[in-house]
C-alpha cells in the first residue's frame, strides 16, 4: 500500500546502509525530502545519490549519534537545509554480543551511548521544532529483544527495553503537541551490516549462527529484510497511523508476538 507523504521532510539517523538506507529510500519514494545522518561518508553518499535518482532532495550531516556536539550541530544543519522537519527516525544503533560475565563495561556503555543516548539526543534536538509547529512524527528503532531478553545480548537487549520506555514516555508528553512517537521492533533482519557483524562476533565466540538457526523457529519461515522494516516505519509516519502513538510494533515474522 502506498503512503502519500508528499512534501514532508524526514531525518533518518544511521542512514548509510541496511535498515536506515531502506527507510530513507522508501520515504523518498513516498514523496519525502530526506536528511541523512551517519558517521560513514562513503555509504551515506551512496544513499543520498539513490534518493536523488528518485527525484527527491537528500542532504547529509556527518557525525556520531552518541556525541552531543555532533547531534546538536547535525540536527540543526539538516533542519535548516530541509527548511523544516516532519519526521524523525532514530535508527542509528549497534549490536555487541557476549556472555554477560564477559561483557566489559566499555562495551556496555558503547551500546547504550548509541542505541539509547543517540535517540535521546536527536529527540531533544528535533522535538522543539515539532512542538512549535504542533505536528510531527518520531519512530524509534527498538528490537524484539527489547521485549524479551536474549542470552549473550545483555547490553543490546537492555538498551532496547530502555528505548521502548523512552518511546512510551515521549508519546505521553508529546501527544498534546500533536506529535506521535512510536517504535518498531525488528526480529532477525538479514542483509544488514549489523547482522553481518553480529554473526562474526558469534563465530569468534563459538556461538551458533543466529540468522540460520532462528529461521527454523520463525512461523513465516524466513528472516526479515530491510524493506520489511521500512514499510512499517513508512506506515507509522503516514496519516493512516494518525491515531497510533506509544506503540512498539513487532516485525519478526511471528518470532515474537507480544
Amino acid at each position: 500500500m502506498s503512503q502519500n507523504l508528499s512534501g514532508r521532510k524526514a531525518i533518518i539517523t544511521g542512514a548509510g546502509l541496511g535498515i536506515g538506507r531502506a527507510i530513507a529510500l522508501r520515504l523518498a519514494e513516498e514523496g519525502c525530502d530526506v536528511g541523512l545522518f551517519d558517521r560513514d561518508p562513503g555509504s551515506v553518499d551512496v544513499t543520498a545519490a539513490m534518493i536523488r535518482d528518485k527525484g527527491r532532495r537528500a542532504v547529509i550531516a556527518l557525525g556520531d549519534a552518541s556525541r552531543p556536539d555532533d547531534v546538536v550541530t547535525g540536527a540543526a544543519d539538516l533542519v535548516q537545509a530541509l527548511d523544516g522537519i516532519d519526521i524523525l527516525v532514530n535508527n542509528a544503533g549497534i549490536l555487541r554480543t557476549a556472555p554477560f560475565l564477559e561483557t566489559p563495561y566499555a562495551i556496555w556503555r558503547e551500546v547504550f551511548s548509541i542505541n539509547l543516548d543517540g535517540a535521546f539526543l536527536f529527540s531533544q534536538s528535533i522535538l522543539p521544532v515539532m512542538v512549535e509547529q504542533k505536528s510531527g512524527c518520531v519512530v524509534n528503532m527498538a528490537s524484539w529483544t527489547g521485549k524479551k531478553g536474549v542470552p549473550n545480548h545483555s547490553a543490546y537487549s537492555a538498551s532496547k527495553f530502555a528505548l521502548i520506555g523512552l518511546t512510551q514516555s515521549l508519546a505521553g508528553e508529546m501527544a498534546g503537541h500533536g506529535i506521535r512517537v512510536n517504535a518498531v521492533c525488528p526480529g532477525v533482519i538479514v542483509n544488514t551490516r549489523m547482522r553481518d557483524l553480529a554473526e562474526e562476533l558469534n563465530h569468534a565466540q563459538g556461538l551458533p549462527d543466529v540468522a540460520t538457526r532462528v529461521q527454523t523457529t520463525i512461523p513465516l519461515k524466513r528472516a526479515g529484510e530491510p524493506q520489511d522494516v521500512a514499510g512499517v516505519v513508512t506506515f507509522l509516519c503516514s496519516d493512516d497511523a494518525s491515531y497510533m502513538t506509544g506503540q512498539s510494533i513487532n516485525i519478526t515474522g511471528g518470532l515474537w508476538m507480544s
